[in-house]
């Protein structure tokens, strides 16, 4: 059976989220996901998730290394892994300037050591019960645990985009999730964590790369594509790092166009500056048999584990979702 994941980056609710978590286990998906971002409190929903579901992964994409402390993430993650019996992903990142200032007054510098630093306070904090950390961005005189962790070893997954993101996690990940990424995307992701694995010593071939993959469904190929329109606007228009990463993938003029409209405040403008060609290279779209196809074909390119993220919001959201898992359950 191919593997899949589902991830959830808001549009919602708690409840809704672990129906659909229930019902991609039961379709044979291998793993769900939930984002930091606006959507709830995703320990708390993964943890809902956990006592719905007995068999899939559970991780997170991604939690912020600048809106919740080390530590805190640490146990966030103890207590969801325990509650699903020794299920769940840490997938760590360093979010954006644009959210982490603006939306929760928290500094946001040094990405890179932030990412290490966490990742390294929250190993060592799982494996020994207490840590003391003297580190880049992160100093900790020692905070120690009241319980035992269910698990002292378990996976973290590194977001990354660009090389040196990259080759950190090939250092330090247990796994890699890309986002919004194209037929090209992996094999260049693999090269950058090489060698970041070599600088370590480690086997490059044990990290995984998995990828978020904006997806659309539909049997009207016109409504699938008007659907994902709106999300890959904002990502283009509001942070430009996915700006950056989309202009890279092919798209130089048309993320330009995106990225004034979205300064000017014309959100109309941005979605018409969005091109099925945008859609179609960076996602999962159109009626269910394309779909499969596309999926096959991101597998592959090198993607050891597709993640579809639906974008879809307001009233019918769920049914969208949950037509978006029925068409792209393995089978």
């Amino acid at each position: 059976m191919s593997r899949i994941g589902i991830a959830f980056s808001g549009g919602l609710t708690a409840t809704e989220i672990a129906d659909c978590a229930e019902r991609a286990e039961a379709l044979g998906y291998e793993s769900v996901w939930v984002a930091e971002g606006h959507g709830g409190d995703q320990f708390a929903i993964l943890a809902a998730c956990a006592l719905r579901t007995r068999r899939v992964r559970l991780g997170t994409a991604i939690t912020s290394v600048y809106v919740r402390t080390a530590p805190t993430i640490a146990m966030a993650a103890a207590a969801v892994d325990e509650l699903s019996g020794g299920r769940f992903v840490l997938g760590l990142g360093s979010s954006h300037r644009v959210q982490v200032g603006p939306e929760h007054g928290v500094e946001y510098s040094r990405p890179l050591g932030r990412v290490r630093d966490t990742a390294a306070v929250v190993r060592a904090l799982l494996r020994d019960g207490e840590v003391s950390h003297a580190g880049e961005t992160v100093r900790i005189e020692r905070f120690d645990l009241w319980f035992r962790p269910f698990r002292g070893d378990l996976p973290i997954y590194l977001s990354a985009l660009f090389p040196k993101m990259l080759e950190l996690c090939g250092e330090v990940a247990d796994g890699l999730i890309l986002t919004r990424g194209t037929l090209e995307t992996a094999a260049r992701a693999r090269a950058h964590i090489a060698a970041g694995a070599a600088r370590a010593g480690r086997d490059p071939a044990a990290i995984e790369i998995s990828s978020l993959l904006p997806a659309s469904v539909s049997a009207d190929r016109g409504e699938a594509f008007a659907a994902a329109r709106p999300g890959l606007a904002f990502y283009a228009g509001f942070f430009p790092r996915y700006n950056r990463l989309i202009a890279e993938s092919g798209f130089p003029d048309e993320t330009a166009e995106i990225a004034r409209a979205w300064a000017a405040g014309d959100r109309a403008a941005a979605e018409r500056a969005v091109t099925d060609e945008m859609i179609a290279a960076t996602g999962i779209v159109g009626a269910p048999g394309e779909c499969r196809e596309r999926l096959e074909a991101y597998r592959a390119s090198g993607l050891d584990l597709p993640i579809i993220s639906p974008f879809a919001r307001g009233p019918g959201a769920k049914d969208r979702f949950m037509a978006a898992i029925e068409a792209c359950a393995p089978r």
